[in-house]
């Protein structure tokens, strides 16, 4: 059979049904030949055979210069406007020809597509009454008709076609689907089912057949008898993954969950499953759960076989292992993601995040720059650029960037207060103190309330060695609306440290440690406060303990030489 799909006859089968196959010759046998026109004509057949179209067309033209009644010129003209998707004027030419030879079949046929095309259904089915006069059998042009009849609103014509082709065919399951679709659209249930029974006492295990049956089920709000029959469809379609999703869904219901999992591994297994419905089955897992069931990373792990190269696969890979709490993992999962998709913005705004919450200053000044350069109108991203650079010691790069992205910020102060205060950073890095000053000040006039500001102007005015009452001023504040947050303790025994108040910058440090221990800058501290305590075999213990978590140069040369030293700004 040439073609099943009834509602998508295109007005190219014009040239299909016919194209190449049509013997053309000129009329007008009894007239003496005319030299000049048979040559043109063929040279127009010859342009048109090497598919130079416009060339073709002006030859045919020509033609119709020297005769007006050749009903093969004005075919030949409407196949090559048609080539080039001239429909109107394609139109017109087969028309003069229908009109000068009203009996060629082949412009019958050409006729009742376009008019089919059209939605001119009247002419259509005039046309195809004709061709299937002259051959009755003629599978296509009874499709034809059936679709012009059924466009018309004519269901007995449509059917009476159906039916002839399937005389044709014998009893064919995609046969029996459309007349099954045909009678479902013009809202016959009972007629479309009964189709479906006939077909499947021929055709009892045919999956078309039996999804459609589902899907009927489904349709007419007959959900157990659909869900019946799922069990069915999979074992005449193991592949078919649409089926065990259902199926999925009808074990789960049950309380079967076992089952359920069987039939939605199954389907993630399944290439007829489009991997955006994998996702949202995923997602909205992931959403739902306060605690993710085991079995269902076994999915994700199926969605990165089946989608190696798939930028939402390795995403959603990210989101459950970061549900699992493998942050390592879930980040390179992420940044894989951005290999085979990097203008997605979430998944950047993930990245970088993770990246800053992990310390890891140098992968976050790479990846937001790269960022930068795809998304450069989010002014977060050149936040956190810039917090980066500062981080890793690129201080003009920060103030740079900083500046710019300042400007982005629209009525959001605390994003604004954020990038005064990096900026202040940079200043206080490139020992512009004045101008860092007075940008922390700016920032808590932005953002009064902001405590990590606040912590961080007191710790580079305690590294600066300046202005340390204003410092401790404003860890007294944060203390007391922070007293647990270790960076804040250290912050303020650092403050106290400078002031070479020793013994409360100790107690300050040791409550530090009590909220974390595996932090190295208490514990470096620790070991410099003991040491100006005149306890050096403690400060060694204290530095060691440092080294054991991150070491630096400084550490190092503080342990070998049993010495104190300032860090070097």
């Amino acid at each position: 059979m040439s073609k099943f799909i009834l509602y998508n006859i295109a007005f190219v089968l014009l040239l299909a049904s016919c194209g190449g196959t049509k013997e053309v010759t000129t009329s007008g046998d009894s007239e003496p030949p005319n030299n000049k026109y048979i040559e043109t004509f063929h040279e127009g057949v010859r342009l048109k055979s090497t598919d130079r179209v416009d060339e073709a067309i002006e030859k045919f033209q020509e033609c119709l210069l020297i005769k007006q009644d050749d009903d093969a010129v004005y075919y030949a003209l409407s196949e090559l406007e048609l080539m080039r998707d001239n429909k109107d004027a394609s139109s017109n030419y087969i028309l003069k020809a229908a009109e000068i030879d009203p009996d060629n079949t082949w412009y019958i046929q050409e006729l009742a597509y376009m008019y089919l095309n059209k939605k001119d259904y009247a002419n259509a089915l005039k046309n195809f009454d004709k061709l299937t006069k002259i051959e009755p059998g003629n599978i296509d042009w009874l499709y034809g008709t059936a679709q012009a009849s059924m466009e018309s609103g004519n269901l007995n014509k449509c059917m009476e076609s159906m039916n002839r082709i399937e005389d044709q065919l014998g009893l064919n399951p995609q046969v029996s689907l459309q007349k099954y679709s045909i009678y479902m659209e013009a809202g016959k249930p009972d007629e479309a089912f009964n189709e479906l029974v006939k077909a499947r006492e021929v055709f009892p295990d045919e999956p078309s057949l039996i999804g459609t049956q589902v899907d009927f089920y489904y349709q007419t709000e007959q959900p157990d008898k659909a869900a019946n029959m799922l069990e069915e469809l999979v074992k005449a379609d193991p592949n078919n993954g649409r089926a065990h999703l259902a199926l999925a869904d009808v074990y789960r219901r049950e309380g079967n969950e076992a089952k359920a999992f069987e039939s939605l591994k199954m389907a993630f297994k399944s290439d007829n499953v489009d991997v955006d419905t994998k996702m949202g089955v995923l997602i909205k897992v992931h959403e739902n759960s306060f605690e993710i069931d085991p079995e269902i990373y076994e999915l994700v792990d199926i969605m990165i076989e089946k989608y190696p190269n798939e930028a939402k696969a390795h995403s959603i890979h990210g989101d459950y292992l970061l549900s699992a709490e493998k942050e390592e993992e879930a980040l390179a999962a992420y940044k894989k993601a951005l290999d085979f998709d990097a203008n997605q913005y979430p998944i950047w705004n993930q990245v970088l995040i993770m990246e800053y919450q992990q310390g890891k200053h140098e992968d976050l000044y790479q990846d937001s720059k790269r960022c930068l350069e795809l998304f450069p109108t989010i002014g977060t991203v050149y936040l956190l650029n810039g917090v980066s650079a500062n981080q890793t010691k690129r201080y003009t790069e920060a103030l740079e960037v900083l500046s710019v992205g300042k400007e982005m910020v629209y009525n959001d102060k605390a994003i604004s207060a954020e990038f005064l205060g990096q900026l202040g950073e940079a200043s206080f890095g490139l020992k512009e103190y004045t101008e860092g000053k007075a940008y922390y000040k700016k920032a808590l006039e932005t953002d009064p309330n902001s405590q990590l500001i606040k912590n961080n102007y007191a710790y580079r005015l305690a590294n600066a060695n300046m202005d340390l009452e204003v410092a401790e001023s404003l860890m007294d504040q944060v203390i007391q609306r922070a007293p647990k947050e270790p960076q804040f303790l250290d912050t303020y025994g650092w403050v106290l440290f400078q002031k070479k108040d020793y013994s409360k910058a100790r107690a300050q440090f040791e409550l530090a440690y009590t909220y974390n221990t595996k932090d190295e800058a208490i514990l470096e501290h620790l070991g410099d406060t003991y040491f100006k305590l005149n306890d050096t075999e403690k400060a060694l213990v204290w530095w060691n303990k440092a080294k054991e978590v991150k070491s630096n140069d400084l550490l190092e040369k503080k342990i070998a030489d049993k010495k104190y030293y300032a860090p070097q700004l």
